[in-house]
């Protein structure tokens, strides 16, 4: 006979909603919850904001949710102070099983080690440590994050290069982290719309663009290739250009060859990435990467930085180059355009890879993880 209790209590603590109305985090706990078995009881707790319905919310038959409306009274002041008492309230109500915060600090605003019952902390990546002064220049969120890891029972690294930067860090067993890899929201399946794409050929670049990102190395790169095929085009979804790269762009003088789009729907996404000639990821370090992985399931190449987690998506399923190299980046995006056959063939190498990673494997490896530090 099973062990496992009929119910499992999971809380997770929904920080990360209140800070972002999309996001990688929220679709991983989305899909998290979403997809628990049914004897399992999910806690969600939820600070909402005035203009807040755009947000997704994961849906579960047994999910409760405790919501409390951000400044949905004045003064303000107050109704800050009185959220943590909300919910700590909630958080001491039930006898929980596993508490899986979806970030490092809580709307309790208390520490991890406050709790009673086994914590799972998912550790995404080592970007705070790498790039400190970019990101974290006082040092506020390596610290949080510091008494979060210390604090869990349990952790869930989201690539192999996570976990090993996790543990060049920080002194920890290593059967106490668990490497679950993450899978792409989007396929090829939905790309048929009636969306607009550039109607020159064109590569893509999608996602943030802080410096670590090297978007201004990927502009250096397609300058030239402009340079010999004034044909091509680059398409860029994510936030509004800024003012330091529109300087880039004019000097490199390339606005004649950049399209934006600051949102794209899923849909829209999906079409761009089939239609593209591949997507272009130059980035110098990533917890996972999701947008390879999109764009292999989306059914396009992919030219992706050889560091990082990077490599541990991509395989050999796409093109991978030094991300300090504008050069060798320039000649792999010439190559594509040149090779139409080699693009094909990676094209069906990225499909099959992109099988590989699925919600169901993530959600299976997370309750084992689960299992595992739950009270007996």
């Amino acid at each position: 006979m099973s062990k496992e209790k009929k119910v499992m209590r999971i809380l997770y603590d929904g920080q990360v909603y209140a800070g972002q109305a999309t996001g990688g985090i929220n679709k991983y706990f989305n899909n998290i919850i979403s997809r628990l078995p049914e004897s399992f009881s999910p806690y969600l707790t939820i600070a909402t904001k005035y203009q807040n319905h755009e947000i997704t919310y994961p849906a579960h038959p047994n999910l409760k949710t405790f919501k409390y409306a951000r400044f949905g009274f004045r003064p303000g002041r107050l109704s800050y102070w009185i959220e943590k008492y909300y919910f700590r309230f909630f958080s001491g109500l039930y006898e929980f099983d596993v508490f899986h915060p979806s970030y490092y600090s809580l709307l309790t605003r208390q520490d991890l080690n406050k709790y009673q019952f086994p914590v799972v902390i998912t550790v995404w990546d080592m970007i705070d440590e790498i790039f400190p002064e970019q990101l974290d220049p006082y040092g506020n969120l390596r610290r949080q994050k510091q008494k979060a890891i210390v604090s869990a029972q349990a952790i869930i690294c989201i690539s192999e290069n996570t976990k090993k930067d996790l543990i060049e860090r920080y002194s920890l067993p290593e059967n106490k982290i668990n490497v679950t890899y993450l899978a792409a929201d989007i396929d090829s399946s939905l790309s048929y719309g009636s969306e607009p794409v550039p109607d020159r050929p064109y590569y893509l670049y999608v996602g943030h663009r802080t410096s670590y990102k090297n978007f201004d190395g990927l502009l250096l790169a397609f300058a030239k290739v402009v340079s010999v095929r004034p044909d091509i085009m680059l398409c860029v979804v994510g936030p509004y250009i800024n003012k330091a790269e529109a300087k880039l762009i004019a000097e490199l003088k390339l606005w004649d060859y950049v399209v934006h789009y600051e949102y794209a729907t899923d849909t829209h996404l999906a079409k761009l990435y089939r239609c593209s000639v591949a997507l272009v990821y130059p980035s110098k370090y990533e917890g996972f990467g999701i947008p390879p992985l999109e764009a292999m399931s989306c059914k396009t190449a992919v030219v992706a930085s050889n560091c990082s987690s990077i490599p541990e998506v991509v395989g050999e399923a796409g093109l991978l180059f030094d991300p300090d190299s504008a050069s060798e980046l320039a000649d792999i995006l010439l190559f594509l355009l040149d090779n139409p056959t080699e693009r094909d063939r990676l094209i069906a190498k990225g499909c099959q890879r992109s099988k590989a990673f699925t919600w169901e494997k993530t959600v299976a490896q997370t309750l084992d993880v689960y299992r595992s530090v739950s009270i007996k």
